[in-house]
C-alpha cells in the first residue's frame, strides 16, 4: 500500500505549484477530471489498483490515499479553484445512488463542480433528466469500465437531453490503459454525427487513439479533450503521444483542458503540470488549457 506524502513533500508540491502559477500568471487551475466517492467505493477503486487489475495491466499505486478532508485541503493548497468528483457505474442500479452522493457533495463543497453519472438501464432518462434540473455542470461516462456501447439505444434520449441542455461529459472512451470491448474512436464518431452539438470532453486526449481523437475535435466544435496522465513519464513509457501531432495542440488550443485523475495518480500530482509545461507551447497555451478554457465552458468568473 502506497503512503501518503508526508508533510516535506506537501510543502514542496505546494511551492511548486505556487512558482508555476505565478510564471504563467495562472489565477489559479481547474481541474476538470478528478475523483471523490462514496468512501466504500474509493477503497474499492484503490484496491482494484493495488491488485494490478487487468484494465491497468502494470503496478499503479496510489499516491494520494488518504480521507476526503486532507484531499481537499492538498487539491486548495495546490491553487486548484475548481474540481470534479468524477464517479462512474459498473452495473445497474448504481448510478442514481451515485448523484444522489455527488449532490450532496457538490452541497457541502462549493469548489466542486455538480458532477453525476448513467448507466444504459431502465429509467436512465428519468434520473438524468432530474440531475440536469438540479444543477449537474458535469456528467462523467466510463465505456471501458461500464462496458457498454455509448450507442446503447437505453441511452439515445439521455443524449439528446445532454445535447439540449448543452451539459459536458468527460468520457473515458479511448482504448488506453486496455482497450475494451466498446472503445475507441468509431462509436464516439456515430454519437456525434447523431448528436452534433453533443459537448464532449475526451479523457486522457483519448488515449492511445491520440490521432483520431484529435480528427473528431477538428470536425465537431463540442468536442474537447482532458489531458489526463498524458505525456507524463508514466503514460509516456507505453502510450507516448505522437510527436507528429503536436502541432495540432496549438490548433485546438482552446479545447484542451487539464485534467490529472487525482487522487488515482501513481506519481506526484504536481506532475501532470509539469508534463504540460515541458512541451514547451508557450504560456498562453498553459493558460488556456490549466484554466481559461474550463472557465470559459463552466461559465466561472
Amino acid at each position: 500500500m502506497t503512503a501518503t506524502p508526508d508533510a516535506a513533500a506537501v510543502t514542496g508540491e505546494v511551492a511548486a505549484f505556487t512558482a508555476f502559477r505565478a510564471r504563467v500568471n495562472l489565477p489559479g487551475i481547474i481541474d476538470v477530471h478528478t475523483h471523490f466517492m462514496p468512501e466504500p467505493v474509493m477503497r474499492k477503486v484503490w484496491a482494484y489498483f493495488d491488485s494490478v487489475g487487468p484494465l491497468t495491466g502494470r503496478p499503479w499505486p496510489i499516491t494520494y490515499r488518504d480521507e476526503e478532508q486532507v484531499r481537499l485541503k492538498t487539491l486548495r493548497a495546490c491553487g486548484i479553484r475548481a474540481f470534479t468528483a468524477l464517479v462512474y457505474p459498473h452495473k445497474p442500479d448504481m448510478a442514481a445512488w451515485l448523484n444522489s452522493w455527488t449532490a450532496e457533495f457538490a452541497a457541502r463543497t462549493p469548489d466542486c463542480l455538480h458532477t453525476a453519472t448513467f448507466y444504459p438501464e431502465p429509467g436512465v432518462v428519468e434520473y438524468v433528466r432530474a440531475a440536469i434540473e438540479s444543477g449537474t455542470r458535469l456528467f462523467k461516462v466510463h465505456i471501458q469500465v461500464g462496458d457498454f456501447t455509448a450507442l446503447d439505444p437505453l441511452l439515445d434520449e439521455v443524449w439528446a437531453l445532454l445535447e439540449a441542455s448543452r451539459v459536458p461529459i468527460v468520457i473515458h472512451c479511448g482504448s488506453g490503459p486496455a482497450s475494451g470491448r466498446f472503445t475507441g474512436p468509431d462509436p464516439i464518431g456515430e454519437l456525434l454525427r447523431r448528436h452534433p452539438r453533443l459537448q464532449l470532453i475526451v479523457a486522457h486526449m483519448g488515449t492511445p487513439e491520440y490521432t483520431e481523437f484529435l480528427d473528431l475535435a477538428e470536425r465537431f466544435d463540442g468536442v474537447h479533450l482532458d489531458t489526463t496522465m498524458v505525456w507524463t513519464d508514466f503514460s509516456e513509457a507505453t502510450a507516448p503521444f505522437p510527436a507528429s501531432e503536436r502541432e495540432r495542440l496549438h490548433h485546438l488550443s482552446d479545447r484542451i483542458l487539464f485534467g490529472s485523475d487525482f487522487p488515482n495518480i501513481p506519481y506526484s500530482y504536481f506532475h501532470s503540470v509539469q508534463a504540460l509545461e515541458r512541451l514547451g507551447l508557450g504560456d498562453g497555451w498553459l493558460r488556456a488549457v490549466c484554466h481559461d478554457n474550463a472557465a470559459r465552458l463552466f461559465d466561472l468568473n
